[in-house]
């Protein structure tokens, strides 16, 4: 009788997982490529991340993930649809299918990791939570704010933090909860509280909001890890690695020097791993379901991720954020795309 081996050999491995998955349902890559467009879950307006203008035209550093997705699946960066939601909203629009893909400014936690039937994709934002003053009122740090009253944004993980933090330095606070970024905003302006309290990127945003955006500053305290980065329904896991692949080749563009205005002379390297991600040489894109164009097109319409980052929140925007721990990891940052090969 023969023996069967011990050890599947790789490429039978490799083949029989390709069967497998083929053999799935196709789900949400099936419903975009025959809908036509991508629904993409984004903030309700956060300058720099999600925001419409007057004409209904959406930019952003969120913005940009979804039309990435939007040009390796379908073609064309133009070929996604917006939904604002607000944080309470957010989560369950995901795992109702309201939308396709979540890029809202979301924190990846333990328990929306692994309890609410959704998967975070990614990170395309490491941030921190920090503290809106008014420059009037004279505090320098946040160990200063005891007793003060606090405007937050309900269904956020700044809620608890902010409470973890006050109850570590033995410090007390009023909370005043709002439903949306804009009306803490509109809060702390009025003089309904005396600081601000979020992610420092929507601090920096919502400051801009303000009538008089000098008079305010943002403490230098950061209290909290915040990972922001895209959600996906869970059980479609050929959707996830499409929405994570993208995100890691925009990321792995910028370390290679491949960019929206070279992307096409770049196709003539000898760099393999230039080639690999532009789908010359290697898998392409057959594990993903696409074809081997999809990083190309993400880049070539979009940009790699620091063309990203400095148009929509760093030194060419409005807000100015400094990489901090968005640099690549060769620069010292956070940012690593794992090997497109």
């Amino acid at each position: 009788m023969m023996m069967k081996p011990r050890f599947m050999p790789w490429a039978a491995a490799i083949l029989i997982a390709a069967l497998a998955q083929t053999a799935l349902a196709d789900g949400t890559l099936a419903t975009v490529k025959e809908r036509g467009f991508l629904q993409c879950g984004v903030n309700t307006g956060l300058p720099g991340f999600s925001n419409a203008d007057e004409k209904g035209s959406w930019t952003g550093l969120d913005v940009d993930l979804c039309r990435a997705v939007a040009a390796a699946v379908l073609g064309g960066a133009d070929k996604v649809r917006f939904t604002p939601l607000t944080a309470k909203e957010r989560l369950t629009a995901v795992q109702s299918g309201e939308v396709d893909l979540l890029a809202r400014n979301t924190t990846w936690t333990m328990t929306r990791d692994t309890s609410l039937g959704v998967h975070f994709a990614g990170i395309n934002y490491y941030d921190g939570q920090g503290f809106l003053v008014s420059k009037d009122l004279g505090v320098k740090s946040a160990r200063e704010l005891d007793g003060a009253a606090v405007c937050i944004l309900a269904g956020t993980t700044t809620e608890l933090n902010l409470a973890d933090y006050f109850r570590t330095h033995g410090m007390t606070y009023e909370p005043v909860v709002f439903d949306t970024a804009d009306q803490t905003a509109r809060g702390f302006e009025s003089g309904r509280c005396d600081v601000l309290t979020s992610d420092q990127s929507q601090l920096y945003a919502q400051r801009l909001k303000l009538a008089a955006p000098d008079k305010a500053v943002v403490l230098p305290e950061i209290i909290s890890k915040e990972p922001l980065g895209p959600v996906v329904r869970q059980g479609d896991d050929r959707w996830l690695n499409i929405v994570r692949w993208t995100l890691f080749a925009l990321i792995e563009a910028e370390e290679l020097g491949v960019t929206s205005g070279n992307v096409d002379a770049m196709r003539e390297s000898r760099n393999p791993a230039i080639r690999r991600l532009l789908g010359l040489e290697g898998i392409k894109g057959s594990g993903l379901g696409l074809d081997e164009g999809w990083a190309y097109r993400a880049i070539e319409e979009v940009g790699n991720y620091g063309e990203i980052f400095a148009r929509n929140v760093g030194e060419a925007s409005p807000l100015k954020i400094e990489r901090g721990l968005n640099r690549l990891w060769t620069d010292g940052g956070l940012h690593y795309a794992p090997p497109i090969r």
